[in-house]
């Protein structure tokens, strides 16, 4: 068993060989629109594929704005220059509980 199989993975159109790399049924990315072509001039998806990416878009949105949130702290906005075991992950868990104390209310991320 491998750690994706026990997850839900919500990526974005950068991750598109995700699914090809892991196993499980839980990884979701967006569909793609077609390639322009000689066959297809206008490629367009169809309205029920453009629901499921603004679905789910709707629920990534929470982890965008938090990661943009987080970067309002100035150590993750540069390289770290320190060989302390572990201090990356320190930082961005402190990083991380900052700014969910700056969260107004908590009760709309419950599904997350």
């Amino acid at each position: 068993m491998t750690w994706s199989e026990n997850i839900n993975v919500l990526a974005d159109l950068g991750y598109q060989g995700i699914k090809s790399d892991y196993e499980g049924d839980r990884i979701e990315i967006p569909v793609k629109k077609p390639r322009k072509s000689r066959a297809v001039p206008k490629p367009e998806l169809s309205e029920e594929k453009k629901s499921e990416n603004r679905a789910l878009g709707k629920v990534r949105i929470f982890v965008e704005n938090a990661i943009g949130g987080m970067k309002c702290y100035n150590i993750l906005n540069h390289p770290f220059r320190n060989r302390k075991t572990d201090f990356v992950d320190d930082a961005i868990a402190l990083c991380a509980g900052l700014w969910n104390m700056l969260l107004p209310d908590k009760t709309e991320l419950s599904f997350i």
